[in-house]
């Protein structure tokens, strides 16, 4: 084969290949397709992808149904995986970064003797129970903003309650389930949360002791609340003042729609209906408490917010007591 044939055949490919890159760039000038905003074929009943995307978890979720199916196995797994490196598990052992975890179900916050804990953690004081380790698993900085724990929280309710049943099996006697209410005993006891006794219960407050409502308060409500005047919120806002004060009454503080619409201010019998099953009041709520079953309870705890609350309305109603026995000879 000759040159000239040679030079012939390159080039042709040559000249091939620029127009087919001309070819390219002329279409893309003339030719302006329109992307689709939604696919062209509806499936009827399946919503399009792009309407919404699926509502975010705020805070974790109740801890005692789930405590029933939670594997201690499958918790000493996930621990061993995401807090080994920190703490310790058997009895005795050392701490490392973060304080040995044998026995902490039940055991006080801060327990272990010698271990530098945050100041917000010994300031939170209490007891480790299986709500405060749900949250404080959940997110320790919404517990505690000061803590110097750098764990991100295990936002799956699941795997949260499966470490909680091996923490609880680290101790020579573990502590008792949490008591789940039937669904039928909580049908029932709407009615009386809805709508409590008013004056029986302003003189039920009337003749509580105050120091007996925080120190309910202490075991039942530190966890997610500060009380201290200008404290800043936990993961529920600071209830300083809150007798006499608007519903939704801390200012930057993230409440969520139903109580907002609800309005209104927190009075005595307020307080006791939704201290009794805040559901009942705001179905939206999200707040991970099941109420206080106990009138006397709600009553001291209630007492104990008014001490802390200097606009609170003053009672009207006597303390209650009891009814003497009558005399004999006499109505």
């Amino acid at each position: 084969m000759d040159s000239l044939a040679v030079n012939k055949g390159l080039a042709a490919i040559l000249v091939a290949g620029i127009v087919y890159s001309l070819s390219g760039l002329v279409a893309e000038a003339l030719v302006h397709p329109e992307e689709l905003k939604e696919s062209a074929i509806k499936i009827e009943g399946v919503p399009a992808a792009t309407e919404s995307a699926p509502a975010k978890q705020e805070g974790p979720a109740p801890i005692a149904p789930l405590m029933a199916a939670a594997s201690a196995e499958k918790g000493k797994e996930d621990a061993q995986k995401l807090c080994s490196v920190c703490h310790s598990f058997g009895e005795g052992e050392p701490a490392k970064v973060g304080p040995n975890l044998y026995g902490i179900l039940g055991d006080k916050r801060a327990h272990m003797a010698g271990f530098d804990y945050s100041d917000g953690l010994k300031k939170l004081g209490g007891t480790w129970d299986y709500e405060g380790l749900n949250h404080w698993l959940y997110d320790p900085r919404s517990l505690v903003p000061g803590t110097r724990m750098a764990f991100a929280g295990i936002k799956n309710d699941a795997e949260r309650a499966d470490v909680i049943a091996y923490l609880r099996s680290l101790a020579k006697n573990p502590e008792p389930l949490p008591k789940v209410e039937p669904a039928a005993a909580k049908a029932e006891a709407a009615p009386a949360a809805a709508a409590p006794k008013g004056p029986d219960f302003e003189a039920l407050v009337a003749a509580s002791d105050p120091a007996t409502g925080k120190a309910d308060v202490e075991k039942l409500c530190v966890v997610c609340h500060s009380f201290g005047k200008g404290e800043p919120a936990k993961l529920g806002p600071n209830l300083y003042g809150i007798v006499g004060a608007p519903r939704a009454h801390m200012a930057g503080f993230d409440y969520s729609d139903g109580l907002k619409k609800l309005g209104g201010t927190w009075n005595d019998d307020e307080l006791n209906a939704w201290l009794t099953n805040p559901r009942e009041v705001v179905s939206g709520t999200r707040m991970a408490f099941p109420g206080i079953k106990s009138e006397k309870e709600r009553a001291a705890v209630v007492a104990y917010l008014r001490s802390l609350s200097p606009d609170a309305p003053p009672l009207t109603k006597a303390p209650a007591t009891a009814e003497k026995p009558a005399e004999p000879g006499k109505p």
